[in-house]
């Protein structure tokens, strides 16, 4: 059994058993929450809300909060001597379901 849930304006699918990295929750290490943004639920029958599944959840369990690897940004238009260098870190949850 499986379901498509919504968090941080993205989509996921997710079964018992994963671990998926989302955009920082404002939860706690180790503490256990229900999502109820349910979009589909699948399996043997097949259920698509409208937009959203009635009566659904999926509980998770916040196992890291942390940062990505640093990204590059990099900016440069040829022939002007425009160059901008940055980098970026963004903040994940881990999520167990």
């Amino acid at each position: 059994m499986y379901a498509i849930i919504r968090t941080g304006g993205k989509q996921y699918k997710v079964q018992a058993g994963d671990v998926l990295q989302v955009d920082k929750l404002e939860q706690k290490l180790g503490a256990e929450f229900d999502i109820n943004e349910i979009l589909m639920v699948g399996g043997e029958s097949t259920h698509v809300g409208q937009p959203l599944v009635k009566g659904a959840k999926v509980t998770v369990v916040v196992t890291k909060q942390a940062k990505t690897r640093k990204e590059i940004v990099f900016k440069k238009k040829r022939r002007q001597g425009y160059r901008k260098f940055a980098t970026h870190k963004q903040e994940f949850t881990e999520l167990f379901c």
